[in-house]
């Protein structure tokens, strides 16, 4: 009977002990495997965040790239514009100098001929003045001068046509307020109204330009 007593005692303490055994493991356990899981949550939505962030800076990045390039091709524009610009200003003020130049070189004698004019107009006066009847071998002293005169007006004609000064003597033409100035309007028969009926004096052009316009009469209707 003292032996089943002690039998039955230590199957109690046996239980008792397994119970208190496996209580402390499923406290600890429980805990670890709850924040394993914590952990496993809050990394899966930390790396779900991580990757929503260079996503988002990578549109911002490019964007703002966009922008640059836009702002860049913009102002390439303008500067393509104003160097277009100042290639055409640079080569019209060099076709504007070089004519000025050419003018200058055409028209730089421009007073000069106007002096000379003068000196053909005496000369050929000084012709036209002398009686042709009294140009005879029996005048020799007439005549030598008169043949001068005439050579001396044939040879600074030819130097006026070198240089681009032409004679104008318009009679019988049709008038040109460019080139004739009228002196006088006269009715003449046979001759069409608006023509140069008679040259007072000679008008000259310079390389195309009238030097001195003709003094002319025209012819009016009747």
């Amino acid at each position: 009977m003292a032996s089943w007593c002690v039998r039955a005692a230590r199957q109690s303490y046996s239980v008792i002990g397994s119970s208190l055994l496996f209580r402390p493991v499923l406290c600890r356990t429980t805990p670890q495997l709850l924040c394993t899981a914590a952990q496993q949550k809050s990394t899966g939505s930390s790396t779900e965040e991580d990757s929503g962030a260079p996503k988002a800076e990578a549109g911002t990045a490019e964007k703002v790239q966009a922008e640059e390039k836009a702002q860049l091709e913009e102002q390439l524009r303008e500067i393509t514009d104003k160097y277009k610009r100042a290639l055409a200003d640079t080569e019209n003020l060099r076709q504007r100098t070089q004519k000025m130049v050419e003018e200058a070189k055409l028209y730089g004698i421009q007073g000069f001929c106007k002096d000379l004019v003068e000196v053909a107009d005496i000369l050929e006066k000084a012709t036209e003045s002398v009686p042709k009847e009294e140009v005879t071998t029996n005048n020799p002293h007439l005549k030598s001068l008169y043949d001068g005169l005439v050579m001396t007006e044939v040879q600074i004609q030819k130097v006026f046509t070198k240089h681009g000064l032409v004679k104008l003597n318009p009679e019988g033409q049709k008038f040109d307020p460019y080139e004739h100035e009228a002196l006088f309007h006269t009715p003449v028969e046979g001759k069409e109204p608006g023509t140069v009926a008679m040259v007072t004096k000679v008008g000259y052009k310079l390389h195309g330009r009238t030097l001195r316009p003709a003094l002319v009469g025209v012819v009016k209707a009747p």
